[in-house]
Parts: structure tokens; C-alpha cells; sequence
């Protein structure tokens, strides 16, 4: 399904029967789809209604100009009100859970608890953010001049994905397939306008979160361990959980320790 919003298409799936009191909304990874929680929405839509999302630059959804974080975030409040949500449990993967985050920071009374899987608040120092503004401007060129087959290719190269390289033959083969059925404008858009030195740093306001929130990160992921040992400090409500056997994208590297602790989280705070 479809919903506009100026001049965008957002391309989202319903799925459970619950009428909106327990809807989970997932928010995918660069270079995702919604189609990456699929398991996971079989396991879980007879318990919650799930709200699954193509990011801008993504899948599905189609714009005529790019969104900023903050601008992703309003598109996405706009859809929470036309599908009459009024406060919801969002949940996101890497770029998702940066989305997550900015849109619990900006608009706190839609969210009732946040699942930020290797996730961050952003970059603290102006040296950082133009640094990666810089790295990703590069990125952004790549996918410009070579083609997405090419970016992915190494995309999949980059040592953030090397605990991928083990697993089975057909997840590989998902997750490369998901990977080059983006659009190389869609990805450069991303790039540039919702990138981590692009987004807003939450650091500084992270200690007013209020509501349940559960961190995630995987034991060969020593970066974003790091990175959210630094938010469980601050988020006095969080519950950090280290991952064994997996790196950055636990839910797809551990599916059924993934899916066990966040449907534990869940339950925990009804």
C-alpha cells in the first residue's frame, strides 16, 4: 500500500489483526527493505499488528525530492496519523534505528518504546559530522557513477559485513538481492540527506528518554558496542544486550536469539 505525503510515495504493509493498541513499526537498514523483517512479522502479527516501511530512497517508496532525517521523520508521523495511531513501539536496524531514535527525540508522545538494533545517536563533534559528510558524499558519488551492482558489490566488501560472509548461501543471496533492487539515485539520496553526519546528534538529550528502551548490538560488532554501552549510560530506562556470534545485523546473522529477545522485551512492558 501507499501513502503521499507532498511530493512522496511511502510504501508500507499492515499485517496482525490487533486494531492499533500494540502496533510494532520496523524501520530498515541502508540498503534494506521492509521485506527484511518477514520472518519475524510471521512469528509475531497474531500477537501485534506490525507496521513495516520503506525508507526514502528505498524499495518501494518513490520522491521527487530527497528527505532529511527530520523530514523522514514528519512523513512518518503523518503516516502514524492517517492509519490513526496515536503512540506506537518502533523499532529499526542500523539507518532504521537511527530513524527510530530521531523520530522518538522529535516527537515523543507517539512513542511508547524503542528497539535500536546496532544503531546510534549520531556524531558528537562538527570535525566528526564533516568528516562523514565527506565519506558519505564519496559513497554517494560511487553509486552515481558505477552503478548499484558495483556499489553493492562493495558494499558487501566493507568490513562491517564480514561475519556475513558465513552465512548460508540463500541468506546471502536474499540479502544481495535486496541489496541491488535499489535505485542508484535512491541510495545517493540517502546517502547525502540521511546520513549519520547529515542527521542531527541525539547525545546530548538522550538522558531524557523516558520510555523502554532495548539496545542491541552484536559481540563482533566492537564499534556499536561501544557506541551503545555510551547510550545504556545515559538512557536510564535502556536494557543493553550483547549478541553473541553475530555482527552488525544480528536479526538476520541470529534470527531466533533476535527475535526471542526483542518478543521477551515485548512482553515485558505490557
Amino acid at each position: 500500500m501507499y501513502f503521499k505525503v507532498n511530493d512522496a510515495s511511502y510504501w508500507y504493509k499492515i499485517d496482525g489483526e490487533d486494531e492499533g493498541e500494540d502496533t510494532i513499526v520496523f524501520l530498515h537498514g541502508f540498503t534494506g527493505t521492509a521485506a527484511t523483517w518477514t520472518s519475524f512479522i510471521n512469528d509475531w502479527q497474531d500477537y501485534y499488528q506490525i507496521l513495516t516501511i520503506d525508507l526514502p530512497g528505498h524499495g518501494k517508496t518513490t520522491l521527487d525530492t530527497p528527505r532529511t532525517m527530520e523530514e523522514c521523520c514528519s512523513d512518518l508521523v503523518h503516516l502514524f496519523d492517517y492509519l490513526k495511531l496515536e503512540k506506537v513501539h518502533l523499532a529499526g536496524y542500523s539507518m532504521g534505528g537511527r530513524t527510530a531514535l530521531s523520530v522518538a527525540m522529535l516527537y515523543p508522545e507517539r512513542i511508547k518504546s524503542l528497539m535500536l538494533e546496532s544503531a546510534s545517536p549520531g556524531l558528537i563533534s562538527d570535525n566528526d559530522r564533516k568528516s562523514r559528510l565527506n565519506h558519505d558524499e564519496k559513497l554517494a558519488s560511487r553509486v552515481e557513477q558505477n552503478g548499484v551492482e558495483s556499489f553493492v558489490e562493495f558494499w558487501e566488501s566493507i568490513p562491517l559485513f564480514k561475519t556475513q560472509k558465513s552465512l548460508p548461501i540463500n541468506i546471502q543471496k536474499q540479502i544481495r538481492d535486496e541489496r541491488l533492487s535499489q535505485s542508484a539515485d535512491g541510495l545517493a539520496y540517502s546517502l547525502r540527506y540521511m546520513g549519520t553526519g547529515r542527521q542531527p546528534s541525539w547525545w546530548g538529550q538522550l538522558q531524557d528518554i523516558t520510555i523502554p528502551v532495548l539496545l542491541l548490538a552484536g559481540a563482533y560488532d566492537q564499534k556499536f558496542i561501544d557506541i551503545n554501552k555510551s547510550m545504556s549510560e545515559r538512557i536510564t530506562s535502556s536494557k543493553l544486550v550483547i549478541v553473541e556470534n553475530a555482527g552488525h545485523a544480528i536479526h538476520v546473522e541470529q534470527p531466533g536469539i533476535f527475535g526471542r529477545i526483542v518478543n521477551e522485551f515485548y512482553n515485558s512492558i505490557q
